[in-house]
């Protein structure tokens, strides 16, 4: 799978480096997203001196496969705050995002960064009867905030719609080409980026915290985690409170009249869509076929799903890119921004942003300046990472337990009755070895890569994932390569490999 924005900008900075030193800092930022960065860039304004650890390459999980919708349009949102919070707490969502559009504007001109920023209108549209009237009581509970939705009959989409909720001047760009021009500002400030920095330790020494990798360590007043999903376990107790969805993206070349605008359909598995700014060809993102990340299904036709919706509306759509993100959903759907523990001062999270990471960023990244420089921020109370309240979504709730409970007890006393001779070329799947399960996966030429199927988080049993060749967490979104390195957090350590 290969994503465009890599693929078109493979590079986020020139000179790469893995931190081989003790150092010193302000503030040590774990992650080298566009949160991460963000907040280091707000940090560094202000004067910080600040350290950016990476422990892969800047911007390349979900930075790298994102929409890249700057939005305050999430889709059927505001009516579900209005209705579980308040008219006010809706209110300040909203304007939070809206908010943030412009200070990503704002920070584009200010640095004078080529990233294909350009205001777009945004519509979340349907073609079923049924949604209609969620639009229509959307449109007046977005108006009723003092924002001025529309409602559309007819969005400009080839597609056969019933209407549409608009939001006007919105915005999309190339991220790792933004967050390009972030760390060229905080490098010039005398911050220090480190990729391939995987941080293994984190520990409170004094009035700082030393935070360390493979290879060395920074020890620094402030700690922020930007690592998607925390690395910390307990305090904060995040792995309670949030699941994992992934989901695909093609990107497609089409000769076709270009769409003008950004949109996102009411069904499910929803389907998005924007055009892209490239300069030798017309290019189409189209994105969907989500899915909680880890539960035991085949996803192997979501790509294929993908290109026959494109192939209806373009004919002559040719797929050029394929691949895939994830990201974090709280229980009750609003991100986690703010102070990472009472128990832990001075260190910040910002996680759950189900999938609105470009404004959620900018959001996030102002949020933790203000607590750091000891400012009141007038959104912080809507994303509070320390919130205590009903459970808004029970239903997920029972659900995450019900997985926790079969995947870390029930099923290990389950021992399948397949064997490594039972699993075919570019195949994947749990099976028995004498009394103990293993994982294993078999690729093309038939070399057999073993694990043991159990996250190195909290030991949940995974799950084989055909379509990306991966072990995936069901209770947490953990993910391992086939051969057991993680790729997306929570986990941070290696799958154990079973002894020969």
């Amino acid at each position: 799978m290969n994503s465009y924005w890599i693929d078109s900008f493979p590079k986020i900075i020139n000179n790469s480096k893995e931190l081989t030193d003790n150092l010193t800092a302000d503030v040590c930022i774990v992650g080298g997203g566009i949160t991460g960065i963000s907040t280091a860039y707000e940090l560094a304004k202000a004067g910080l001196k600040v350290v950016i650890l990476e422990k892969c390459l800047l911007a390349e999980k979900a930075s790298g496969n994102t929409t890249a919708k700057i939005t305050s349009s999430h889709g059927i949102f505001y009516s579900y705050l209005v209705k579980a919070f308040s008219v006010d707490f809706a209110r300040k969502y909203l304007f939070a995002n809206q908010e943030a559009i412009d200070n990503i504007e704002k920070i584009v001109t200010s640095e004078n960064i080529d990233c294909d920023f350009e205001r777009k209108d945004s519509y979340i549209f349907t073609s079923q009867n049924d949604d209609l009237q969620k639009i229509e009581d959307e449109v007046s509970t977005v108006n009723l905030l003092g924002f001025p939705a529309e409602f559309v009959t007819t969005p400009p989409i080839p597609l056969k719609t019933v209407g549409a909720i608009k939001f006007s001047n919105q915005a999309q760009f190339h991220p790792r080409k933004y967050i390009a021009g972030l760390c060229n500002y905080i490098l010039s400030k005398s911050g220090e980026i480190f990729e391939r920095s995987k941080v293994v330790d984190i520990k409170r020494v004094n009035s700082n915290y030393m935070i360390s990798t493979e290879k060395g360590s920074v020890t620094s007043k402030y700690l922020v985690l930007a690592t998607h999903y925390p690395i910390v376990k307990i305090p904060g107790f995040y792995f309670l409170k949030m699941y994992q969805e992934a989901s695909y993206l093609i990107g497609v070349e089409t000769k076709s009249p270009s769409l003008d605008g950004m949109f996102l359909s009411t069904s499910s598995p929803s389907i998005s869509l924007r055009t892209v700014k490239d300069p030798n060809k017309q290019l189409v993102l189209i994105g969907g076929s989500e899915h909680k990340v880890g539960i035991k299904n085949d996803f192997s036709n979501a790509f294929s799903e993908l290109e026959k919706f494109a192939k209806q509306i373009y004919p002559d759509a040719k797929v050029l890119y394929r691949f895939g993100t994830q990201d974090c959903i709280s229980l009750d759907k609003i991100p986690y921004i703010g102070i990472l523990s009472h128990m832990m001062p001075n260190a910040y999270v910002a996680t759950g942003f189900k999938k609105w990471g470009m404004s959620s960023s900018n959001v996030a990244a102002n949020i933790i300046k203000d607590k750091i420089l000891g400012q009141k921020n007038k959104f912080e109370d809507v994303f509070s990472s320390t919130r205590f309240g009903p459970i808004k979504n029970r239903a997920e709730f029972g659900n995450m337990l019900k997985e926790s409970t079969y995947s870390l007890v029930l099923n290990r006393f389950n021992l399948p009755q397949a064997t490594i001779d039972d699993i075919a070329c570019d195949e994947g799947k749990i099976v028995k070895s004498g009394t103990k399960k293993i994982g294993v996966y078999k690729d093309i030429n038939g070399k057999i890569f073993a694990i043991k199927p159990y996250c190195t988080h909290l030991g949940c049993e995974l799950s084989w994932n055909s379509l990306e060749k991966t072990w995936d967490c069901p209770c947490h979104g953990s993910r391992f390569s086939y051969s057991g390195e993680p790729i997306y957090d929570p986990a941070i350590k290696d799958l154990t490999r079973p002894k020969e």
